[in-house]
């Protein structure tokens, strides 16, 4: 670069001398000085209509030829348009590959714009949704007008995925998940999942049929055991029918449970809804319970702290009844004689809680994601001692889940556990 100006310094003072020379001899200085400065303005004027019209021209010619600053010009823009062209080749096959891959995609894939319109989509969500080219830049809610994934895309909470019927084939099911990224921009990815959801109906359709179809052989073979049970003339007989009427009557809990958890996999959350006291529905879960805490000779208490208003929850008051009944009598069973089981109920700005607690021998940290599982128990020989069926809490979950709550659960080995059901007050 300052070869090219030294290069331009010396043609204008080439230009000034000659005309210093001129303007001495023919005694006109001043008039040939201001004749060597308009001969090197039109001389810029030239190089730069030179550059001018070599970028206006489309083709990826070669500079034109110059000296002095200007060739220097000349060169080092044609290296910068060499240099985008590598660039601009660079992001294509980038492109080009990314297009190929979301081609090979299964999932559909879909980019929305701040505006929640559609900005592009891969081969799998055509088939899926069948979008055109015709319709880039609508409104997604203009092909997808399902109520649930309208206020799902309204309400933006994008933790879990969303399962709908397809629009265009409605007996497919597909699962849509969102991800907010860049600039408000969102990506939706459409996954078929018609084929679990009809391995999942067909799990529910065989636990229902199958406790409907055990209630009867069961019933009779009850009713047989209690009648040779109640005119049995032979000691050794005793124990054996005493235990095929436990066994019988676990195996009864067994599928009334089984039942109470199929009818909340398939029915639609949101049936026989109204408010619901919760102080009151507490109350009576505290006075069944405290037949089997006082044959233990536990401390069974109940606390509200909410000082406010009634506490009122729109729900199914059935379902949520067997949900906090199935975590106090949980908390029975396993705590020893002469322990303590505590039930509270308290709220805050935005939620309500009702927990139940007790100073039982605690549940070690592993194996507490696992506890809503079905069957899923800590110690299977506790199994027997206590009678129950290993699905309490898998109905807990189910029940908070369909009243849009959750359960945490905090315990420490030999200090007892903690079981709490976080409510939105806003429901």
């Amino acid at each position: 670069m300052l070869k090219g100006f030294s290069a331009e310094l010396q043609r204008i003072l080439i230009i000034l001398a000659i005309c210093s020379l001129i303007g001495f001899f023919s005694d006109n200085y001043a008039l040939w000085m201001l004749i060597g400065c308009a001969i090197y303005i039109l001389m810029m004027l030239w190089q730069m209509r030179r550059l001018n019209q070599w970028l206006l021209r489309q083709e990826t010619d070669h500079p034109p030829e110059a000296s002095g600053i200007w060739g220097q010009i000349f060169d080092n823009i044609y290296q910068l348009q060499r240099d985008q062209r590598g660039e601009k080749d660079n992001l294509q096959a980038v492109i080009n590959r990314i297009q190929e891959i979301s081609s090979a995609l299964k999932d559909g894939l879909i980019i929305l714009d701040a505006r929640g319109h559609l900005d592009f989509w891969n081969p799998a969500a055509h088939r899926m949704l069948a979008l055109h080219t015709k319709d880039q830049g609508q409104s997604v809610i203009n092909f997808i007008r399902h109520p649930k994934f309208v206020s799902y895309f309204e309400e933006g909470n994008f933790e879990e995925p969303l399962e709908l019927p397809s629009p265009r084939f409605p007996s497919r099911h597909l699962q849509f998940q969102i991800t907010p990224f860049g600039k408000q921009e969102r990506l939706i990815v459409v996954r078929d999942v018609t084929q679990l959801h009809n391995l999942e109906k067909m799990r529910q359709d065989f636990v229902a049929n199958v406790s409907h179809e055990l209630r009867t052989p069961l019933t009779v073979i009850n009713g047989y055991v209690e009648t040779l049970a109640d005119n049995n003339s032979t000691p050794s007989w005793d124990k054996p029918l005493q235990q095929m009427q436990q066994q019988a009557k676990r195996m009864s809990l067994l599928i009334n449970d089984l039942l109470v958890l199929s009818k909340l996999e398939t029915t639609e959350a949101g049936h026989n809804h109204k408010p619901i006291n919760i102080e009151q529905l507490l109350t009576i879960v505290k006075s069944e319970a405290e037949v089997l805490s006082k044959d233990k000779e536990q401390q069974l208490t109940l606390i509200c702290n909410n000082t406010t208003k009634p506490l009122l929850l729109l729900g199914n008051e059935k379902e949520l009844h067997s949900a906090f009944s199935n975590l106090v009598i949980n908390a029975i069973k396993y705590t020893p004689n002469e322990g303590k089981v505590s039930v509270l109920l308290w709220q805050d700005q935005k939620h309500f809680y009702v927990s139940v607690s007790d100073n039982g021998p605690g549940i070690e940290a592993m194996h507490i994601p696992r506890l809503t599982e079905r069957f899923y128990r800590v110690d299977a020989s506790r199994n027997s001692s206590t009678g129950g069926t290993g699905l309490g809490l898998a109905i807990v979950k189910h029940v908070l889940m369909r009243h849009e709550a959750e359960l945490k659960i905090t315990s420490e080995p030999g200090k007892g556990s903690m079981f709490i059901c976080v409510f939105p007050l806003s429901h």
